[in-house]
């Protein structure tokens, strides 16, 4: 290896090592046994190979090169003067000679060493004031709590039988024989009101550059159950420790400007209100959000998703040969829309969308022999994964009778959608600034299920439809009564974020829901607590008290559509905070 080569190997060796020999050399040259004429050989030796190397700039080392020959020919003229003349002074060992550096070259040494170790600190982010490592600049942490009082209140009037369906198809069924049941089903709370029930929610999340395109997302939220339209825990308990839950996890690639893909668990990939998904309602699957901007005050918006609701079972029926066949539900999505903006007070947003809901009708099973061992009946998976209230309900068991006693045969039954829903919808809003940090915002949606039917629900559940009846009126087609529209009106006054203090909000609302214009299980689940076959108003106020911390107060005052009554009224008094 020659010179260069060697100048070449040494600049690539790393800078920590670089200022270990550039240290050695410094010290070989204040410290040097008199003695020892070798090492002063190899300290010019060393000099010579540190700036070879680099380590040393050239007009340093010479200046070291010229102390440290002059110091070894000083030496060595010492030691042969003592050896001729008895009466001289010679060095002995351990003795020790302090040569002169010049400063110059203390200078250029301590300036080199200076810049190698700031420039590591600076690329490593430990030496800078208030400077942090660089992966920690990809990191977005995210989270909220809210504390909340909540009160139900039920009218006396209100129906006293009101089954719970979720219930029934949570356990073995309900047995709808006279005969051999005389128990109720499980029924809902319609008369009792429950005051100041103290609920917390907590969220924490965390979002995660990976790269020029890939963003990475984890939240954790607290929530009662695993139900998916509230992340809300009730206090008490025995005091007992509370659940925390999964509550997103999800991939982001976008390849342009214009488009998102993201997979996972996610956010509501649409643009809705909670009339017809819940604020906290996450989803499942695929989505792509979409941007073009035709203009600074015109830009088009679009959003796709595909989402599974719930996979067959891959046992199921445990204690069967035969399982059952691929039957899973889906809900397909597309929306598009416009943002306006007509000039610095007034902005315009307006969409529409198209949800499909595949395969969550109930389905009417074959004849299954429960009485002689069967374990279920083949169309058991067509029963909701989980269920508010509100839509028309068919059973799905056809349970064959015992030949031998026909009348004294159980018949455990679960219930499923007697409709299909297939949704057309339309969002609205306007922002308008009526004076000085006093905002407006009015919101509109419209929901249209078009695969609405009486006569194709009746047909699917072959005339087994349960609820959804004018009250008191016998169970057939001339007296069921449903709907397949849902609209909501909101206005919004005040600052539409509270985000510093002293921000106030105020808001009035109404809503009305048909039984069957929208599936009952994804909407918000505070207005009539939850589902459909609803309709009432809500005002509301906020005010902030701290940056991004308010308290809010609540009222919604809610009835049924149609069938029997069911007035419930919720107010929520709520500290949040957010960050």
């Amino acid at each position: 290896m020659n010179d260069h080569d060697r100048a070449r190997t040494a600049s690539r060796r790393p800078r920590p090592a670089r200022r270990a020999l550039l240290c050695c050399a410094v010290l070989l040259s204040l410290a040097v046994p008199a003695s020892a004429m070798a090492a002063e050989t190899t300290m010019v030796k060393l000099i010579r190979g540190l700036i070879a190397s680099g380590a040393l700039k050239p007009e340093d080392g010479q200046a070291l090169l010229v102390q440290a020959e002059a110091e070894a020919a000083a030496a060595q003229r010492v030691t042969a003067s003592g050896a001729a003349n008895s009466g001289g002074v010679a060095l002995e060992a351990g003795d020790v000679r302090v040569p002169y550096v010049p400063q110059s070259v203390r200078d250029g040494i301590r300036d080199e060493v200076r810049q190698d170790v700031m420039a590591q600190a600076k690329a490593e982010g430990w030496a800078a004031p208030n400077e942090v490592a660089e992966w920690t600049k990809r990191i977005k942490v995210t989270g909220d709590m809210r504390v909340r009082s909540e009160s139900r209140f039920y009218s006396e009037r209100n129906s006293d039988i009101e089954t719970n369906w979720a219930s029934v198809n949570a356990g073995s069924g309900f047995d709808t024989n006279n005969n051999t049941n005389l128990q109720l089903p499980p029924l809902l709370n319609t008369r009792q009101d429950r005051r100041n029930l103290w609920r917390i929610r907590a969220r924490l999340g965390i979002e995660a550059m990976i790269g020029e395109h890939t963003t990475a997302g984890v939240r954790l939220a607290s929530g009662s159950s695993n139900g998916p339209v509230s992340t809300t825990e009730q206090l008490g308990g025995g005091l007992g420790k509370k659940d925390v839950w999964l509550d997103q996890a999800w991939l982001a690639y976008s390849p342009a400007d214009w488009v998102t893909v993201r997979g996972g668990r996610f956010g509501n990939p649409f643009w809705t209100s909670d009339t017809l998904f819940s604020n906290d309602l996450n989803f499942d699957g695929l989505a792509a959000n979409l941007r073009y901007e035709l203009a600074d005050d015109v830009g088009l918006f679009g959003n796709l998703a595909v989402v599974p609701l719930e996979y067959t079972s891959d046992s199921a029926p445990s204690q069967s040969r035969v399982k059952t066949p691929n039957e899973n539900k889906w809900l397909s999505g597309a929306q598009v829309g416009v943002n306006w903006r007509f000039n610095d007070d007034n902005s315009l947003r307006a969409a529409l969308g198209y949800y499909d809901f595949k395969n969550i009708s109930g389905r009417l099973s074959s004849p299954c022999a429960l009485y002689a061992g069967a374990v279920g009946c083949d169309t058991d998976w067509s029963r909701p994964a989980f269920m508010q209230k509100g839509n028309t309900l068919m059973l799905i068991r056809d349970i064959a009778r015992n030949p031998l006693d026909p009348a004294n045969t159980p018949t455990p039954q679960y219930v499923g959608l007697a409709s299909a829903f297939r949704l057309a919808t339309f969002n609205l809003r306007w922002d308008t600034q009526l004076a000085q940090d006093i905002g407006m915002r009015l919101d509109a949606d419209y929901i249209r299920n078009l695969a609405y039917g009486k006569q194709a629900m009746f047909a699917r559940a072959n005339n087994g439809i349960v609820n959804n009846y004018g009250a008191g009126g016998s169970a057939s087609i001339d007296t069921f009564r449903s709907g397949d529209t849902a609209w909501m009106l909101q206005a919004t006054f005040g600052a539409t974020e509270l985000k510093e203090k002293g921000q106030w909000q105020a808001l009035l609302g109404y809503k009305r829901i048909e039984a069957d214009a929208l599936p009952d299980a994804y909407n918000d689940p505070n207005f009539h607590l939850g589902g459909t076959n609803a309709r009432g108003y809500y005002v509301g106020g906020a005010y902030a008290l701290d940056a991004r911390s308010w308290i809010s107060g609540k009222w919604m005052a809610a009835k049924e559509v149609s069938g029997p009554p069911l007035s419930i009224d919720v107010f929520q008094l709520e500290f949040n905070t957010g960050f």
